[in-house]
């Protein structure tokens, strides 16, 4: 149950479908997920609307009878805003808005406006508003135009009334000097990153709200900022590190999400730059996670899309401490044992011992398991150091307990 504060929630309800690629337990994970976004960007869910439907309505998603009754518990109950698990194109957000005659968001625009409160420096803030505005070019007919984009709350931070409701040339005009700016930018961080001398880096990678901030405060003894919230930070975090006496310079990037929009992966070309440069990617991951593989999977593609996923990698399956398994008595015949029943000592068991030594199992929070966490990234660091400047090597000893 998601811990509510004193502030006022926008009131949303959600909507998925089941079809051949999304059975009923992936509906539900992924509309938990939704939920979860929902909450993070301010919003509580009143209802969960879901259809079996094999291919979308190409006019309004899903069928004209679940619109109907979507339509009648919106009007009843004065519900904000209705938000998709999937993208609509522009012209079924348009055909739902004027039937709902309430906001009407999708995955990619909840995780965008996400990324608008989020982002903290100037440089973060640009490339949110670009992906806003490429995502919201095409949308530009219509689009709210019967809403007081006065009142605020989700899809509303950005881009403001005046620019969405011009022409599709000044749009234009905004994107092209954003690109430039980003561009500029870009040069000056790239001289900073050759800057920073022959330093190995490492660089955290991983789902959103697995805890990387949480890890990279305990390693660097930093004060990043970490909350259970999905996407907590958005700025790439560099940090120098000492473990023993041997240096490296230590990032927390951006936590990656299924489905992530392309707009954003492209606007965040930059921080992602610390990825492709890292020597040694510390790939964490939150083992408490019912369905934490397919997390890895999510992850793994982003890393296939930006280049990055044949670099160097150690799995750290983070928050031991909370994990749970679900348990079977002796006499229950019916249940079917599953993935879900295995404790960590069978996960370890499974594909994972392929993984073999490059898999830690640690929780950041509690600080179990970090000293062999520390000697396994030692350990990585000084290889790497070695082949880098093989004439330095007898600064380093074989084990970090030497000191």
């Amino acid at each position: 149950m998601l811990e509510k504060k004193n502030i006022e929630y926008e009131k949303v309800v959600l909507i998925g479908v089941m079809n051949k690629d999304q059975n009923e337990e992936k509906v539900t994970e992924y509309l938990d997920e939704l939920e979860f976004l929902t909450y993070t960007a301010g919003g509580e869910v009143c209802k969960r609307f879901v259809q079996r439907i094999d291919l979308p309505n190409p006019k309004t998603y899903i069928g004209s009878g679940k619109i109907l009754e979507v339509e009648a518990y919106v009007k009843s109950n004065d519900i904000g805003s209705v938000i998709f698990d999937d993208e609509l194109t522009p012209g079924q957000q348009r055909n739902i808005e004027r039937l709902l005659k309430c906001k009407i968001l999708d995955r990619t625009s909840l995780i965008l406006d996400i990324f608008a409160q989020r982002a903290q420096t100037s440089y973060a803030r640009t490339q949110v508003e670009l992906a806003q505005y490429e995502y919201l070019l095409p949308r530009l007919t219509g689009l709210w135009t019967h809403l007081e984009r006065q009142k605020g709350g989700i899809g509303m931070r950005g881009p403001g009334e005046t620019e969405i409701e011009t022409d599709r040339r000044i749009v234009r005009d905004r994107i092209t000097l954003l690109k430039k700016k980003l561009l500029k930018v870009d040069k000056q961080m790239e001289t900073q990153r050759g800057n920073r001398g022959a330093l190995v880096r490492v660089a955290l990678v991983g789902y959103t709200n697995v805890g990387k901030s949480t890890l990279m405060n305990v390693i660097s003894k930093s004060d990043v900022f970490a909350e259970n919230k999905l996407f907590a930070t958005l700025d790439t975090t560099v940090r120098k590190v000492v473990i023993g006496n041997l240096p490296f310079l230590l990032s927390d990037t951006v936590g990656f999400i299924r489905k992530l929009p392309t707009q954003l992966v492209e606007s965040f070309k930059s921080t992602l730059d610390e990825v492709r440069e890292a020597d040694l990617l510390l790939h964490i991951v939150d083992i408490s996670h019912p369905n934490f593989e397919e997390h890895i999977d999510s992850v793994n593609q982003i890393l296939t899309e930006i280049k990055s996923s044949d670099k160097k990698t150690i799995m750290v399956f983070n928050k031991i401490d909370q994990f749970e398994h679900k348990t079977i008595d002796d006499d229950d015949l019916i249940t079917e044992r599953t993935n879900k029943h295995f404790t960590i000592e069978e996960w370890k068991n499974t594909w994972m011992r392929r993984v073999g030594d490059r898999a830690l199992f640690i929780s950041a929070l509690n600080k179990e398991n970090l000293e062999e966490f520390r000697k396994r990234v030692y350990d990585e660091v000084r290889d790497i150091h070695i082949t880098r400047f093989p004439y330095n090597n007898f600064l380093y000893p074989e084990h970090l307990d030497e000191y």
